[in-house]
C-alpha cells in the first residue's frame, strides 16, 4: 500500500503527520486508513498530540475496556491531570454537556441510560416504521416529478430529525431551528476548531438550552405520551432526573439522534451510486436490504472518531498510559482492518465478516443504533424504488471537516 504524499510515517518511533484540514485526506479519508493498516495500525499523530489506534480488535477491545472511560474528572482533579480550567466563554456548552449520555461514566450512566434506553429498543422503534414510509414517501413526493434534487436538505436532514423530535416530544416544525442549533453545536468536536466557532457553538447550547427547560416546563404541566414526559415522571431507584440532567440527555438525544443519520444516508446513497450495484438487488428484500445497509455503515461510516481517558495505568499494542492521558479510536478505520474484512475497500454486501464498528461498543454503544438502522432500511429502499435510474448529478461537496464523516451536497437526478 503506497503512502499518500500528504501522509508522513515514521514507523520506527510509530509517528504519524497528517495535515486534518488537507482536503485530499478529509476527501477519502479510507486511503488514509488502508496505508495506516499496511504501515502503522498503532500511531501517535504529531499534529494532534496523541495516541490513535486503528486495528479492529484494538478499537473493539477499547470501546469495552473498562480501564478506559469517557470521562475523568470523577477520579482525579484538573490540579493533578494539569488540565486548564473551564474557559468562561463556554459556560453554556459545558453546562449542557455536564450530564451528556455520551460523557458519563457509571452509576451516572447507568441510571440516566436506564431511564432513556427503554424508548430506543428494537421493539418499540419498530413501531415507528408507518410513520417513516409515509414521511419519506411524502418527501420524495415534493421532488420526484422534478427529475432533479439536492438530496440532503431536500430529505436527508428531513427525515431523522423529524423521527427523533417525534420521539422526545419537540414539535416538529421546530426542526430547521434544531439543525441549525446542532449544526453550530458539533462543531465543538472538531478538530482545529476556531474562537468564533466555539462561540457560535456556546450560543447555540444556551438557546437549545433555554427552548428545552420551555418544554419541560410543560410537559410537567401536561404530560403526554412522549420520551420527555417519560424522562420527566419515572423514578430510577428513588430518584428522578434534575432539570440539568434533563436538559443535557434531551439535547444529546436531539444531536446524535439525527446528525450522524443524516450523514449516513446521504454517505450510503452516494457508495450505492459509485459501486454500480444494481439497487433492485440490494434491495430485494428485508435480509438483503439489511446486509446493504451494514456495508454502507462499513465502508462509510459517518462518525469516525471516539475518545477515552485512561483510568488507570495500562499498555495496549507496546504503548504505555497513565491515568490522565486521552487516547482516539478511529472506528472508521477499524471497519477497514484487512485482517477481519477481505478486500475492505470494496463494497460488498454480501459478506459475512466481522460486525462494523460505526455505532461503537461496551456500555456506550449508540443508544439510537435500532432507530438509524430502521431509518436507513426503510428510506433506502423507498429512495432507490421510486427514483428508477438514480444518478449523481455533479461531483458531491465533502464536508471540509474531520471527525464526521458527510456531505455538504449530493445532487441526483433520475
Amino acid at each position: 500500500m503506497m503512502i499518500p504524499s500528504f501522509l508522513s510515517i515514521d514507523r520506527a518511533n510509530r509517528h504519524v503527520s497528517l495535515d486534518s484540514r488537507n482536503p485530499a485526506f478529509y476527501g477519502n479519508p479510507n486511503a488514509v486508513y488502508c496505508a495506516l493498516h499496511a504501515h502503522c495500525p498503532t500511531f501517535y499523530w504529531s499534529e494532534q498530540k496523541q495516541w490513535f489506534f486503528t486495528g479492529y480488535d484494538h478499537v473493539n477491545g477499547l470501546l469495552r475496556d473498562r480501564r478506559f472511560g469517557r470521562q475523568i474528572l470523577h477520579i482525579a482533579s484538573r490540579e493533578e491531570l494539569g488540565l486548564a480550567e473551564p474557559m468562561p466563554h463556554l459556560a453554556s456548552f459545558d453546562l449542557s454537556e455536564r450530564y451528556s449520555l455520551l460523557e458519563l461514566e457509571p452509576p451516572e450512566h447507568t441510571r440516566l441510560r436506564t431511564l432513556v434506553n427503554r424508548a430506543f429498543v428494537s421493539r418499540h422503534v419498530e413501531k415507528m416504521k408507518p410513520e417513516l414510509v409515509e414521511l419519506a414517501n411524502r418527501l420524495i413526493d415534493g421532488f420526484a416529478e422534478k427529475r432533479e434534487v439536492e438530496l440532503l436538505s431536500a430529505f436527508a436532514d428531513i427525515i431523522p430529525v423529524t423521527m427523533i423530535a417525534r420521539m422526545i416530544g419537540i414539535p416538529e416544525e421546530m426542526g430547521p431551528q434544531l439543525l441549525a442549533w446542532s449544526h453550530a453545536y458539533v462543531r465543538m468536536y472538531m478538530f482545529g476548531r476556531t474562537r468564533e466557532q466555539e462561540e457560535e457553538a456556546e450560543r447555540a447550547a444556551k438557546e437549545f438550552s433555554d427552548y428545552v427547560k420551555t418544554v419541560i416546563t410543560e410537559r410537567r404541566a401536561e404530560p403526554r405520551d412522549d420520551l420527555l414526559t417519560h424522562m420527566i415522571h419515572t423514578e430510577h431507584k428513588g430518584q428522578y432526573l434534575t432539570e440539568e440532567e434533563l436538559v443535557s440527555t434531551t439535547i444529546v438525544l436531539l444531536n446524535a439522534g439525527h446528525e450522524a443519520t443524516v450523514h449516513q444516508i446521504g454517505n450510503s446513497v452516494r457508495t450505492i451510486l459509485d459501486s454500480g450495484c444494481d439497487p433492485a438487488e440490494l434491495f430485494r428484500d428485508e435480509a438483503t436490504t439489511g446486509r446493504t445497509v451494514e456495508e454502507t455503515l462499513r465502508i462509510c461510516a459517518p462518525v469516525h472518531i471516539f475518545q477515552r481517558w485512561a483510568l488507570e495505568p495500562a499498555e495496549i499494542d507496546g504503548v504505555s498510559f497513565k491515568r490522565g492521558d486521552k487516547v482516539s479510536l478511529i472506528l472508521a478505520a477499524a471497519n477497514l482492518d484487512p485482517a477481519k474484512f477481505t478486500d475492505p475497500l470494496t463494497f460488498k454486501p454480501d459478506r459475512n465478516e466481522a460486525a462494523n464498528l460505526s455505532f461503537g461498543a461496551g456500555i456506550h454503544f449508540c443508544i439510537g443504533a435500532p432507530l438509524a438502522r430502521l431509518e436507513l432500511n426503510v428510506v433506502l429502499p423507498i429512495l432507490f424504488e421510486r427514483l428508477v435510474g438514480l444518478r449523481l448529478a455533479k461531483t458531491p461537496m465533502v464536508q471540509d471537516v474531520y471527525h464526521f464523516h458527510g456531505l455538504d451536497r449530493l445532487d441526483l437526478q433520475w
